[in-house]
């Protein structure tokens, strides 16, 4: 297994804490941005990352009204309130990276399934990985190389998420609270 660059490895480690925000932030809905951000700098030695990855977080929260439009969109037979809270933001936050940061695809991608690995469920690693490979445009993707011989006739399926117990759908989104309002 090729070893992971430094600033790679540093990277992926921010993704994770982002994840880990975004889920307690999707659990508990009284998490205030100050208190999301006072958490991530305290596991984070480096500003830079900290930067980096509470940009992650706090896009996700502005933007996740349209994401979760766009997920919506190609999750076929999973509403997101249906999906496992590692799933979902998961999916979330893989989709902000691939919108508004220039990190490769495959990158976000691959990142995203290292981590349905490591904090989901034994099927969350296929299901993120069809989902967020759904999300791509047509026109940013990497030609696949054709196998040798007959071609074979593939049934596209989508992998179903492991059910963990789901937030009330009829809870009100994340939305950071402002200190003293």
């Amino acid at each position: 297994m090729p070893r992971r660059s430094r600033r790679h490895a540093s990277r992926s480690a921010a993704r994770e804490l982002a994840l880990q925000m975004l889920y307690q932030a999707d659990l508990n809905r009284d998490a205030t941005e100050h208190e999301i951000a006072d958490q991530m700098r305290e596991r984070m030695e480096r500003a830079d990352l900290f930067e980096w990855g509470f940009g992650l977080v706090k896009g996700v929260a502005e933007k996740r009204d349209e994401i979760d439009a766009l997920i919506d969109g190609v999750s076929e037979n999973w509403s997101l309130r249906r999906m496992a809270p590692t799933d979902r933001n998961l999916l979330r936050l893989g989709c902000y990276e691939m919108m508004h940061y220039d990190t490769p695809y495959g990158v976000v991608i691959n990142e995203a399934v290292d981590m349905a690995k490591k904090f989901g469920s034994a099927e969350s690693a296929k299901f993120v990985n069809g989902v967020l490979d759904k999300l791509v445009p047509a026109d940013k993707r990497e030609p696949r190389p054709t196998p040798a011989g007959p071609k074979k006739r593939h049934q596209q399926v989508t992998p179903e998420p492991a059910v963990e117990p789901v937030p009330d759908p009829d809870a009100k989104p994340i939305a950071f609270k402002r200190p003293g309002k």
